[in-house]
């Protein structure tokens, strides 16, 4: 790697990780519009059945980022044999995983939903738990496809990932409208249609992905003999150096559930718009995670071939693109808030209530975003630990502690719940800046 040029290897592996992440979140953001032009009790429904697999999925990264961090220090060090060990060990554990999702996702998810209030949001719980139901039945193709896909990525082959992810999407966005509305023929199945057309083309992208690995296109190769024979040593190594992302991960999208279900508690009004704001964050956190993602690969890269000066060099390059990007973000949102609200649904108690706090929620992307690639940055030294108990704290006392006094005591409503989160994120980022400038992450061994 250049140590002149930082930008542009920067742009080269941050880029299409972007459109590779940003991908997913935008079909799930269209086919929340398309659910809303149903009605806003399927949109919320299938907003909290989405929000509950994403809490799942946390529980992947273990096998994600446990396996990228050894990965990229293998690879820069030139070790490719033992690099693919880990990924077919981490490809075993993620099948079995798969499949025990499969039958809780079917056979759990009504339990959940029932904390949705009765009466007017019965069509919430139904939708919700339709939809997490269908998206069962093709689990173990959709999990093992994202956690082989999300390896690879952090492997460095993000233009792979993208072609993959991308394929899959444009897939999704041709099936959705036909299934939810039964355009041209097709059977109107609503929001069951949504979770058959993800399904659909996630089973496609698995296909896709087996070819790539199996046909030695990326770095990293799929060899059947590490994908079924075990290596408990290997297995421990994986879950040491993960269970920490998971947890930071799976702790965050807890506080996410939460928060919606404060939301949730406020009404089918209050919990859709939060919905809508949840839906836009996730396309904007796809640029803040690309290029946290393409942080953590270079930096693991560089350590593992014993570059600590350019990974430093690295490190604040992105920083500074992290920045610059969230203040492109906070303006547009800021000038374009009503006609953003709009696109997601015409009721007009949803859109006020969106109004009254999108202006902070707009705010939040600047922390966020310079936060996110900070993170990248320090786990991609190892220094996972650190983050997941700041993680922690920060749940434990924002999102779930202070958002139940902003909502329920103070009686805030929506703008309660995203000015906690604002004051999360800002204090998130001081104590991980001033972790970052102290240096330590720089002889951190995994």
């Amino acid at each position: 790697m250049s140590e002149k040029a930082p930008l542009k290897i920067i742009l080269k592996t941050s880029l299409p990780a972007v459109i590779d992440l940003s991908s997913q979140t935008i079909m799930f953001t269209i086919e929340a519009i398309l659910i809303g032009r149903i009605g806003y009790a399927a949109l919320a429904g299938q907003g909290m059945a989405i929000q509950l697999v994403l809490s799942f999925l946390a529980v992947l990264i273990t096998f994600i980022i446990g396996s990228s961090l050894i990965i990229t220090r293998y690879l820069g060090a030139g070790q490719n044999y033992e690099a693919n060990h880990i990924f077919g060990q981490a490809m075993m554990m993620t099948i079995i995983m798969s499949i025990i999702f499969a039958f809780t996702w079917y056979f759990g998810g009504i339990y959940l939903f029932r904390l949705i209030k009765e009466g007017a949001d019965t069509a919430a719980q139904t939708a919700g738990v339709t939809y997490l139901r269908t998206a069962a039945l093709f689990a173990p193709l959709i999990i093992t496809n994202f956690v082989a896909v999300g390896i690879v990525r952090g492997a460095g082959d993000t233009h792979l990932s993208m072609i993959v992810n991308v394929t899959i999407n444009l897939i999704n966005l041709v099936l959705a409208p036909l299934l939810i509305f039964g355009w041209f023929g097709f059977p109107r199945w609503e929001v069951e249609g949504a979770a058959v057309a993800l399904g659909i083309s996630h089973s496609i992208g698995f296909v896709v992905t087996v070819y790539i690995l199996r046909t030695r296109k990326s770095v990293l190769y799929l060899s059947f003999k590490e994908l079924t024979r075990p290596n408990f040593k290997s297995f421990k190594k994986l879950i040491k150096t993960g269970v920490p992302t998971t947890v930071e991960q799976f702790t965050w999208s807890i506080g996410l559930l939460i928060a919606s279900l404060y939301a949730a508690r406020l009404g089918a009004y209050t919990l859709t718009a939060h919905i809508i704001f949840l839906r836009i964050q996730n396309i904007l956190s796809m640029a803040y995670t690309g290029l946290g993602l393409a942080a953590m690969t270079l930096m693991g890269k560089n350590i593992g071939a014993s570059k600590l000066k350019l990974a430093e060099k690295t490190a604040k390059t992105f920083n500074h693109v992290g920045f610059a990007i969230a203040i492109v973000i906070t303006l547009s949102l800021i000038l374009f808030s009503e006609s953003i609200m709009s696109i997601f649904t015409t009721e007009t108690a949803v859109i006020e209530k969106g109004r009254m706090a999108i202006i902070i929620f707009a705010i939040v992307q600047i922390p966020k975003a310079v936060d996110g690639v900070l993170i990248g940055n320090l786990r991609g030294a190892g220094d996972i630990r650190w983050i997941m108990w700041m993680t922690i704290i920060g749940v434990l006392s924002f999102e779930i502690g202070l958002n139940w006094v902003a909502v329920f005591v103070i009686h805030l409503d929506l703008v309660g719940l995203w000015l906690v989160h604002l004051i999360d994120e800002c204090a998130r980022l001081i104590v991980n800046y001033w972790r970052f400038k102290g240096g330590r992450w720089k002889f951190i061994d995994i």
